[in-house]
């Protein structure tokens, strides 16, 4: 268990990187609002390592931190319900055993994009904004690709018993 917890801290840290990496660009594809999500790929690896739960909890801390951080309590409300439509879409198609790696990333794109837009009908109360769907839609997609072709790497690089105790570096101190 206490290895889970570092590494939990760990991507969790690293997330947080990669949330403020991305706050440092103005917008993906020149479209106000779309990102990349680079930080979703680090949900999307633990979803793979180490489970839903463990990807919910650094989601939900990123989201919540790097918005007090990086942004503001309206980038945390949009954050947070697409990241956790969006987590709750990819736990449900890993599931299925149907979607690799990409195709579950590209799920979670567009689910992130659409729980972001229902956010904003709600605050906003204008039904109008679901003109904006085919776009992000779109950039759903083409990001969930993206960051689904990262994920798939890293978890190709990582090695498979990253969680077991032998698996942890050890200090140096081993007398050979």
């Amino acid at each position: 268990m206490k290895y889970k917890t570092a590494y939990l801290g760990m991507f969790t840290a690293l997330a947080m990187i990669l949330s403020y990496v991305e706050s440092l660009f103005p917008s993906f594809y020149g479209i106000p609002g779309v990102k990349l999500g680079l930080a979703n790929s680090m949900s999307l690896v633990i979803l793979f390592l180490i489970g839903t739960s463990g990807a919910f909890c650094v989601s939900v801390l990123r989201v919540i931190l790097s918005g007090f951080l990086f942004g503001n309590l309206f980038s945390i409300a949009y954050s947070l319900a697409g990241a956790l439509l969006s987590l709750s879409v990819m736990a449900i198609a890993k599931k299925t055993r149907t979607f690799s790696v990409v195709g579950i990333s590209m799920l979670g794109g567009i689910s992130h994009n659409v729980g972001q837009l229902l956010v904003a009908i709600f605050l906003v109360e204008n039904l109008n904004l679901l003109y904006y769907l085919p776009l992000l839609l779109l950039s759903g997609l083409l990001t969930g690709l993206i960051i689904g072709i990262l994920s798939r790497e890293i978890l190709k690089r990582l090695p498979g018993d990253l969680l077991k105790k032998n698996s942890v570096p050890d200090s140096g101190n081993d007398n050979t």
